[in-house]
């Protein structure tokens, strides 16, 4: 049902399973015991960044799959994207299975994005079995987006890490839920494109911190409710910096997030003992964080109620040689357990 202006409520969508795979930085932060598996270097086994993308990709999907005891032939639709120039990850990697695939690019939103079209699908088309899968890698975006590692540029303080993680994430309807502890995704609210007239692709926390807002802002219009509602609201990668703006702007608005929120860019790493910077990024690091430690709190009965709202840098190389600002998103989604 939509609600509002920018939202829809959903009332048969649940989460079946999901599987996380990452790299060797990640699983050394503070989460890497709730992760399902990890590589030893972002090599992965591969001659290239992009096939040890790939192979993670495969990885999660596999794992996600045999942990649900779904076979590929019963899914009815994978949704999926990356980072990578045309989302060559997620398509290529879909070359292995015999399933229904849209692609998608939302940048670093692009789970979130997934997770509310995969809702549709269910809660109002009918369909049984949904994949939603997003993957970023440390090396293949960095070189993409702003200076390959071996480069050996000069970093400021408020750049952000690419994370290194595929995520896969699998939604049915109530018919197909067997599990005793049930989580629901139920209210959602598609983001607007906002332009923070930020132009330097090394401070893109900041550059998606006002999108961030205002879906946040959208979400409680159009519900009708206060954060409060929440137990717990989570930032995709604003990390450091993008988070004291994002915190800031919502201060300057009377809404006091202080106590119920933090940011996944913050949450994967160590700040103090990783070479991070200010956090980490990417399309893999929202649900990296979401659909291991944030499912496995919920389980346990400590959280009940959490919003997410991830956010995307919508820029590229090309647009950014053109002497272009950097637009942001952020679309938002709750998980909520019954």
């Amino acid at each position: 049902m939509k609600v509002g202006k920018s939202s829809i409520q959903f009332d048969n969508v649940y989460l079946k399973d999901s599987s996380i795979v990452v790299g060797p930085k990640e699983k050394n932060g503070p989460l890497g015991q709730y992760f399902d598996f990890s590589f030893d270097d972002l090599y992965c086994y591969e001659k290239s960044f992009e096939k040890a993308e790939i192979r993670m990709y495969n990885t999660a999907f596999d794992i996600n799959l045999n942990k649900a005891k779904v076979l590929d032939k019963e899914i009815d639709l994978v949704i999926s994207g990356d980072l990578n120039n045309q989302i060559v990850i997620s398509s290529y990697s879909m070359r292995n299975y015999d399933t229904p695939y849209l692609g998608i690019f939302s940048a670093c939103a692009t789970s979130v994005e997934g997770l509310i079209l995969g809702s549709i699908f269910i809660n109002y088309l009918n369909y049984n079995y949904i994949v939603v899968n997003a993957s970023s890698h440390n090396a293949v975006c960095e070189k993409q987006f702003r200076f390959p590692n071996e480069y050996g540029g000069q970093k400021p303080q408020y750049i952000t890490s690419t994370v290194t993680a595929a995520t896969s994430i699998l939604l049915c309807n109530e018919e197909n839920i067997t599990e005793d502890i049930k989580i629901k995704f139920k209210k959602a609210t598609i983001g607007k494109v906002i332009d923070y007239t930020i132009s330097d692709p090394q401070d893109l926390g900041r550059s998606m911190a006002p999108a961030c807002f205002n879906t946040l802002k959208e979400h409680l219009n159009d519900f009708k409710i206060d954060v409060n509602y929440y137990d717990l609201i989570l930032s995709g990668d604003l990390s450091k910096f993008g988070k004291e703006l994002f915190v800031n702007i919502c201060d300057a608005n009377n809404i006091d997030i202080k106590n119920i929120y933090n940011d996944c860019g913050l949450m994967i790493y160590d700040l103090d003992k990783q070479d991070v910077h200010s956090g980490g990024s990417g399309s893999g690091c929202l649900p990296a964080v979401c659909f291991s430690y944030i499912i496995n709190e919920m389980k346990n009965g400590k959280i009940k109620r959490v919003l997410l709202l991830a956010t995307g840098a919508l820029h590229n190389p090309s647009i950014l040689n053109q002497k272009e600002s950097i637009p942001g998103i952020c679309h938002a989604i709750s998980i909520e357990r019954e």
